[in-house]
């Protein structure tokens, strides 16, 4: 046991290594530096001479003259705002290129732009290389239709549709519009439910009302039912949850009447579309919450009648029938008919985005 660790006689450090110090400044000139010991006072005599600044400085040996004026070009001509393209080159680094261009002249080597507080030669290496190779980054699309689609569905069945119906469960009542792929409003109309959210939830008046509400709907490619962000964790709203969920399963049971053996090519005609994702599309998200879209519809049927390419295009008997449902302080409509054309017009234009 005591032969595993047993330590030798005669312990001794090892034989010192002339090691080297590279000068931080000018990259040339080396300090040696004994193993395990401080500075040695020997110093090389190439060290021991200042540092100078000449056309065989180490940065400028890294590129080609081509390169080289490239990069003085930038340096020498843009802005603060124009450098901020520029990796590391944003905020102070910028403000100071100019600055000292503006004390000291244009720059004449790139050894020299090493001279610029807080800019050192690895940074300087940075930039360098950023201003011959520009990283242009990714345009960013807001919103991407496939995640706000379920089930999901292969994008060609979506763009070959020639029309949807968009379809709203409120707490008393239903809305649809129907509108087709060049963005057409076919039909536009709500249907009350008395018997929802009274009593004990019958499922018999139920399935009575959201019957009444499937047997007025016109045919269509794809029905979208919105799909309502409340979270199951908001215990205050547990009895609206509920009521929604229950409404949603009897549509997607009656719309879907058969259901396809997973092996087949042929999609889902029920699908549910995000209501947080129709409130991003149109901004009216505030925070987590969705604020009314009255005034998006109001807007968008005094368009269909006073641009020659309007965003939607409503039939003169659908602009008469709804022109003052919407106004301020009318009891006439509801925010169901407003929601159901937004999800309409989303579902469309999103997929139209997301496609381009």
């Amino acid at each position: 046991m005591t032969g595993w660790f047993r330590r030798p006689r005669h312990a001794s450090l090892p034989d010192p290594e002339l090691r080297y110090l590279q000068c931080t400044f000018c990259w040339r000139s080396r300090v040696p530096v004994a193993g395990f010991e401080t500075l040695n006072d020997a110093i090389t005599p190439s060290s021991a001479e200042p540092c100078k600044e000449d056309d065989s400085s180490p940065l400028d040996a890294f590129y080609t003259p081509e390169q080289r004026d490239t990069i003085l070009k930038l340096l020498n001509n843009a802005t603060t705002s124009e450098m901020e393209c520029v990796k590391l080159l944003r905020g102070r680094k910028s403000a100071n290129i100019v600055a000292y261009r503006k004390e000291h002249g244009p720059f004449k080597t790139l050894e020299s732009v090493v001279n610029v507080p807080l800019l050192k030669h690895k940074s300087a290496v940075t930039i360098f290389n950023s201003i011959l190779n520009p990283v242009k980054k990714p345009k960013k699309v807001k919103i991407q239709l496939a995640r706000f689609i379920r089930p999901e569905v292969d994008r060609s069945w979506l763009e070959d549709a020639n029309s949807i119906v968009s379809i709203i469960c409120g707490t008393h009542k239903i809305a649809w519009a129907h509108v087709d792929r060049g963005m057409r409003v076919l039909d536009w109309h709500e249907l009350e439910c008395p018997n929802f959210l009274r009593g004990t939830y019958m499922a018999s008046l139920y399935l009575q009302d959201v019957s009444a509400v499937v047997s007025l709907l016109p045919p269509a490619d794809f029905y979208i039912i919105e799909k309502s962000a409340i979270s199951s964790q908001n215990t205050s709203l547990f009895p609206i949850l509920a009521h929604l969920r229950a409404v949603e399963a009897i549509l997607f049971a009656l719309l879907e009447t058969k259901v396809s053996p997973p092996e087949s090519n042929i999609p889902p005609r029920v699908l549910n579309m995000m209501r947080v994702a129709v409130g991003r599309h149109f901004g009216l998200m505030v925070g987590d919450s969705r604020t009314s879209g009255a005034q998006t519809v109001r807007q968008l049927m005094t368009e269909s009648v006073t641009q020659k390419l309007p965003r939607i295009n409503f039939p003169s008997d659908l602009l008469m029938r709804h022109r003052h449902s919407f106004q301020l302080g009318s009891r006439q409509g509801g925010e169901e008919l407003c929601d159901a054309l937004l999800q309409a017009i989303a579902f469309y234009e999103l997929l139209s985005e997301s496609s381009s």
